[in-house]
């Protein structure tokens, strides 16, 4: 493969601390390398060196001659009296433009919500960006740097942009360097992985799913001392390997690796014992959102949504930006009544919040952290062991220097930890995260999951963060159309939805008018009784795949034909799920 780029002997240092030290690496045609990494630790400094825009003590960047470089940086150089059109498409005359299908397939995946002739400096913060990214995208480059992309888009806009980078160059020519905390897009779009850490930059073969799998490797071999993160990542670890199986398809590695490195790890959470423990928290009640709507100004923002929530629910909220995902969260949380239908309660329920404003924070900014925990409780319960307040942000990424700064010093990525402790602390039984993993790295959006596991309780998710979404939610709802609608399929079934045009026709799961497809009631009744019959045909399916797991970790490794066996009987049970669950979808579909 053709050399893009390399870098040699990089030093970096800012008078307090040095950033890297002699770092060398290169870039080849072909590379998509994804940078991950804390926040401080200098993914964004790296970018910087290797793009030109920051130069480093000692050691040279150098590129190929010829190379055709486009750069999106964390900030734009957007002329603010310019316009969308021609920030976009420059001097292009609109027959030009409009006839390269690449450029017309930017605009409508990044900026067709965005007005044409707008004046960049009327934007939002999210539509600049876009803009910003669409104009980079329309370009022809050899090589492209981006810096968080997938900030201020949704779902449906992530998805796009993944989707665009896997065929905007042939297999073995372009390069791609990304930051991104988007562990799904890391997955998607990438085959190598940079961890920056400890002055040093440590490249990893495949996206993010073979990077926890090596790096859990590298940390076993390396010392004892990485225990508390070793078990969070081969917790994670089990969780894409069993609950992910599509991911581990992509990584080079060796499946019996992994198998060694999880056989003793107990799934990522038992919901029915979670369910059992919420049940007992909070009664059979929580919050039943009946018929409601609610408008502004005269605009309806959500209609007729009907929506029982029970306890030790996990669910995420699938939404464009713009659709009433927020606003569905303040009519569960009471912070906002409906126009039309009503909002009920359970009288046990205790919600707990957190907000993408910090609002939990506002009055506390001068406290020191330390003052904070010490006005809260002593202990907390986490996978039946106590932990005190200070070993509980620990375990978040905090570092014990960090307890003595004032609250409104903390950077963005220290406060949500904070926030999200001290709504632990406060011992809800109903949480709602609006955004959680704004500002948040990749390690502590798993620190985050690994405590959310055992939390019992019902917890509701909105997030455009897919990865998160499906890790630590159990299933999903998606607005389409004003209303809430059951999506069994998850984020799959959202997408195909939202390109199908999602026609207001299609009813919720909670409707009980007849389904777009003319069931009678007979064989409405019908697909619903083989609908629940799949169901508990599923949940046996799920009990006898968990014990041939058992058997097959306390089995006696020598006696092959014995694991040839477990593992038949093991592919036939996920043939008959694979088949039942098509099925299923099917089923759905027609009863809506």
């Amino acid at each position: 493969m053709a050399h893009l780029l390399g870098a040699e002997s990089l030093h970096l240092e800012y008078p307090t601390r040095i950033v890297f030290d002699s770092v060398t690496l290169g870039i080849e045609e072909g590379d998509r390398i994804g940078i991950v990494g804390k926040n401080g630790d200098g993914k964004s400094s790296l970018l910087r060196m290797l793009t030109g825009t920051l130069e480093p003590q000692s050691g040279r960047v150098t590129r190929r001659g010829g190379v055709r470089f486009g750069v999106l940086a964390q900030g734009d150089d957007l002329d603010p009296e310019s316009t969308v059109a021609r920030e976009i498409v420059g001097d292009m005359d609109e027959h030009e433009w409009a006839g390269d299908a690449r450029i017309r397939d930017v605009i409508a995946g990044l900026v067709s919500d965005v007005p044409w002739e707008a004046r960049i400096g009327d934007l939002s913060g999210g539509q600049r960006r876009r803009v910003a990214l669409a104009a980079l995208l329309i370009g022809d480059w050899d090589l492209i740097a981006l810096d968080e992309p997938t900030n201020h888009l949704d779902v449906e806009g992530i998805s796009w942009l993944a989707e665009h980078l896997n065929r905007r160059w042939s297999k073995a020519s372009g390069g791609l360097i990304v930051i991104t905390h988007d562990r799904w897009f890391l997955d998607e779009v990438c085959n190598k992985t940079w961890e920056v850490h400890d002055q040093i930059v440590e490249p990893f073969e495949g996206g993010y799913a073979a990077y926890v799998l090596q790096r859990v490797e590298r940390d076993r071999i390396a010392a004892a001392t990485e225990t508390k993160r070793q078990n969070m990542m081969r917790k994670e670890l089990a969780w894409l390997r069993r609950g992910a199986p599509a991911r581990t398809s992509k990584p080079k590695f060796r499946i019996e690796a992994a198998n060694a490195l999880i056989e003793d790890v107990p799934p990522v959470r038992n919901p029915i014992e979670l369910k059992q423990m919420a049940v007992a928290r909070l009664g059979k009640d929580v919050v039943d959102v009946l018929d409601a709507g609610v408008s502004f100004g005269g605009r309806e923002i959500l209609k007729d949504v009907t929506w029982r929530i029970g306890p030790g629910e996990r669910t995420g909220i699938l939404g464009a930006n713009g659709t009433g995902k927020s606003t569905l969260l303040a009519l569960v949380a009471g912070t906002l009544e409906p126009t039309t239908g009503v909002v009920k309660r359970g009288k046990t329920v205790k919600l707990g919040m957190l907000d993408q404003q910090f609002s939990q924070l506002a009055e506390i900014g001068s406290d020191k952290v330390r003052e904070v925990l010490g006005r809260e409780k002593t202990t907390f319960n986490v996978d039946g062991k106590d932990l005190t307040p200070a070993q509980l942000l620990e375990r978040l990424g905090f570092a014990r220097e960090h307890l003595s700064a004032r609250v409104d010093e903390l950077s963005g990525g220290q406060k949500r930890r904070l926030q999200l402790l001290l709504l632990l602390l406060s011992e809800p039984n109903v949480i709602v995260l609006d955004e959680p993993t704004n500002d948040v790295d990749s390690d502590m959006l798993a620190a985050m999951e690994d405590l959310l596991d055992s939390w019992p309780g019902t917890l509701i998710v909105v997030s455009h963060d897919r990865y998160l979404l499906e890790r630590i939610t159990d299933q999903q709802y998606a607005i389409l159309d004003k209303k809430l609608r059951h999506v069994p399929g998850g984020v799959d079934e959202y997408l195909r939805l939202r390109a199908q045009g999602s026609p207001a026709a299609a009813s919720t799961k909670q409707d009980a008018a007849p389904a777009p497809s003319g069931l009678t009631g007979s064989e409405r009744r019908a697909a619903e009784k083989e609908l629940a019959s799949i169901e508990r045909r599923l949940e046996k399916i799920t009990g006898e795949v968990e014990k041939i797991h058992a058997k097959m970790a306390t089995h006696d490794q020598g006696d092959f034909d014995g694991l040839q066996k477990l593992n038949a009987a093991l592919r036939e049970l996920q043939d008959e799920a694979d088949s039942l669950e098509e099925r299923w979808l099917e089923l759905g579909e027609q009863i809506g």
